[in-house]
């Protein structure tokens, strides 16, 4: 059945690049996980506030070398961009910012980031959710970007605010975390929203 519209990123705009490196206001950089990321990786997944926050761990360098060789997959399948947060003139890593549940005809995706406790309350999570923001908008052309976290979570929600990402509503019992059910709070800035200033 063809569709009535054309998609809002045509297929193979993502897999025909190479992944780029971005700009983060204060000198920082998203650029694109390398394999010599993995000890500094799964030293970030042994914090309990990532663990708590992405229900996830990672238990060696093994692991963390298989991550990054999906995240690799998932750019050339278009269905998730990851970039690691790292100082521009080199330096140990600061965090994870993502684009995950790309769908390139809709031009929508889900944000995703952390933090190491090093870097937490400096405001390196919400510039580089901006400048994965402006990268998307601007440079691929997606039309929404969507955020959401526990409503426990309170330093993600000031996070999605600092960056410009408007409160849209709860999701109701959305996510599975180790403790329960969680209610979401859903945020969103499509490509017309004034940018954050951050």
């Amino acid at each position: 059945m063809p569709y009535l519209v054309p998609p809002c990123i045509p297929p193979g705009s993502l897999a025909a690049l190479d992944q780029p490196s971005v700009p983060v206001k204060g000198g920082l950089l998203l650029r694109p996980w390398r394999q010599t990321d993995a000890a500094a990786l799964a030293a970030a997944f042994t914090d309990p506030g990532i663990q708590r926050w992405h229900v996830r761990r990672i238990d060696s360098e093994e692991e963390a070398r298989s991550w990054i060789t999906q995240c690799q997959e998932r750019w050339q399948a278009e269905t998730g961009a990851q970039w690691a947060v790292v100082p521009g003139d080199g330096g140990d890593l600061l965090g994870r910012a993502s684009l995950r549940s790309v769908h390139l005809a809709e031009g929508r995706a889900e944000c995703a980031y952390w933090t190491v406790p090093a870097a937490r309350g400096s405001g390196v999570a919400v510039r580089a959710v901006s400048a994965m923001a402006h990268w998307a908008f601007e440079e691929m052309g997606f039309h929404r970007l969507e955020l959401a976290h526990s409503v426990a979570n309170h330093a993600s929600c000031r996070v999605a605010a600092k960056a410009g990402f408007a409160r849209e509503g709860t999701r109701r019992s959305a996510h599975l975390h180790t403790d329960g059910w969680h209610d979401m709070h859903l945020h969103a800035r499509v490509r017309e929203d004034r940018p954050a200033a951050v």
